[in-house]
């Protein structure tokens, strides 16, 4: 029986490759050399063409990082590297709950470090070439120097605690454990923007004038009760420009780059943030937290049905059952079903963009939201004509010109 999941640890990502690749040579078969009818009036000529380079240069960034992971993933389970770093932990402490948390540290450092020059060519090579990086090599590295800070600091006590819950309740581990995740998650939601933004980012309130007076009058029209209107220096590593809104209840903001000041009139930023506003007023927000509440547990209690197998130890040459080692294989394991869930979530994504889009339909002006979203699309040099199988798979929002045609639906 370890062959068997030996073989299938193998099998699956290699089969997750193959599918990755069939999916971007699709997305390529929709490229031509002309302006495609549709765009026309849209983009022109060039920032089509353009927009091809910059995505055929990240596909094929994408190609050299994922078969270097592949190959990197396969080396471990093949000669034993996960086995490996199981022993060296071992070495430091006979607590498995440290040894968990040591082995876990060796592998999210290596993965991180043998990825940076795949994140420093994109970012100084790929990004700089078609003007959108704005970092410098100092914020690159203290970047990755913070996050390093962050996981400490959060991934210890979380994936400490789920060990020791193992350790503690046996098979119940899995009630815990979802429920110290779901509080995370909701803290997260609440406090992300006043506590992991700022070690990265400033934002400052939206100063007074025309454009925080439209965004007050169309909040109060809708219903909306908002003081929190911020904006981010997004300039500081890239020209993209964006806006999200994050928190819920009295933590609510929405905050801007600073970029899409710069690319949107203020008619049209109103416009952004009324499609925010209404993923809020139709609770998409509390919805998509319940959706990964679940699917967390979900993934939770599968897992807590097969971890106690030292078959999948063994299956990564360990002789000895662990809780890290059984989760490292039942990831690998969970993946088509993760595949699964990912498509039902994006389905259900962009069906949440689409109702926020009617919302500004309802609310606002649909034209002018339709002219931010053309001027995004082109600015970020955006895939405005996908493949509709590479969306399936892969996208959270609807494509350009799809969100386009329900927005000039009866105008």
């Amino acid at each position: 029986m370890n062959s068997f999941i030996f073989y299938l640890i193998i099998i699956i990502p290699v089969t997750g490759f193959i599918l990755e690749r069939y999916l971007d040579y699709l997305n390529s078969k929709m490229w031509s050399d002309s302006l495609p009818e549709k765009l026309i009036g849209i983009c022109d000529n060039e920032s089509y063409k353009r927009s091809q380079r910059y995505e055929k240069a990240n596909k094929q960034l994408s190609l050299w990082s994922a078969s270097f992971n592949l190959v990197i993933i396969l080396a471990m389970i093949i000669l034993g590297g996960f086995a490996l770093i199981d022993s060296i932990a071992r070495e430091f402490s006979s607590n498995m709950v440290i040894i968990a948390l040591l082995f876990y540290g060796i592998i999210g450092l290596a993965s991180d470090i043998i990825n940076i020059p795949f994140s420093y060519y994109d970012n100084f090579v790929i990004e700089k070439k078609y003007g959108f990086n704005t970092m410098s090599i100092r914020t690159f590295i203290t970047d990755h120097f913070k996050s390093w800070f962050i996981a400490l600091i959060v991934g210890i006590p979380v994936l400490g605690l789920i060990t020791w819950f193992y350790y503690m309740a046996g098979n119940r581990f899995w009630l815990y454990a979802w429920g110290l995740i779901t509080a995370f998650t909701v803290f997260i939601n609440l406090f992300y923007s006043e506590l992991i933004v700022p070690l990265f980012n400033k934002q400052v309130p939206l100063k007074d004038g025309s454009l925080r007076t439209m965004i007050e009058e169309f909040a109060v029209k809708t219903g909306f009760r908002l003081r929190n209107i911020y904006v981010i220096d997004g300039s500081k590593r890239s020209t993209k420009a964006n806006a999200y809104f994050s928190g819920f209840g009295p933590k609510k903001r929405i905050v801007l780059f600073d970029t899409l000041q710069q690319e949107l009139s203020d008619e049209e930023i109103v416009a952004v943030l009324a499609h925010e506003i209404g993923h809020y007023r139709k609770k998409h927000v509390l919805q998509t937290i319940a959706l990964s509440v679940l699917m967390t547990g979900l993934m939770l209690f599968l897992f807590s049905l097969v971890v106690n197998s030292p078959l999948l130890s063994e299956a990564l040459g360990s002789e000895k059952p662990s809780f890290h080692l059984g989760l490292i294989v039942f990831g690998i394991l969970y993946s088509p079903l993760s595949l699964i869930i990912g498509l039902t979530t994006n389905f259900y994504s962009r069906k949440n963009e689409f109702e926020a889009d009617k919302f500004v339909k309802e609310n606002y002006k649909p034209e002018i939201l339709a002219s931010a979203l053309k001027k995004l699309s082109v600015k970020n040099l955006s895939n405005m004509m996908p493949h509709p199988v590479y969306v399936f798979f892969h996208y959270s929002h609807p494509p350009l010109l799809s969100r386009l045609e329900k927005l000039e639906q009866h105008l």
